[in-house]
């Protein structure tokens, strides 16, 4: 069954960014698929781009594996984020050979919100965040 389009807005390299996030299970229900795009109706200047995250469970491995394939290309492709899940967040963390990068998947039940942080660290060994962006669900009809 496929998710609704929800929004997702923050920002990106301190760049207003407006995407649409849609997921499902895929491959028999051992990978979430989650599917980023800048949204239609996002300002002319807005830098457009695309990915496809698929998430799952290693269960002897007790740790999450991210694959992420993005408008980057392969190069990106190649580097596998594994993430611990700690209370309502999951925590990846991508060894790119130019540095590690961090993408944290955070649930408030509060405000039924996913806060999408990610960070990396800088040539002076510095983290910076790179986009914090946050998800809301769509209006129920």
């Amino acid at each position: 069954m496929r998710a609704s389009r929800s929004p997702i807005e923050g920002t990106i390299l301190g760049a207003e960014a407006h995407h649409t996030v849609s997921a499902e299970w895929v491959l028999h229900h051992q990978f979430l698929q989650i599917h980023e795009k800048t949204s239609a109706g996002a300002p002319a200047s807005e830098r457009p781009y695309e990915a496809i995250w698929f998430v799952g469970y290693d269960p002897v491995s007790e740790r999450y594996v991210c694959h992420l394939f993005d408008i980057f290309g392969a190069r990106f492709s190649e580097t596998l984020g594994y993430g611990t899940r700690d209370g309502n967040a999951i925590r990846f963390v991508f060894e790119y050979p130019d540095g590690p990068f961090h993408t944290t998947y955070r649930w408030s039940p509060q405000n039924e919100t996913w806060q999408w942080l990610l960070e990396q660290k800088d040539k002076s060994g510095k983290w910076i965040t790179f986009a914090d962006l946050k998800l809301r669900r769509p209006p129920q009809p």
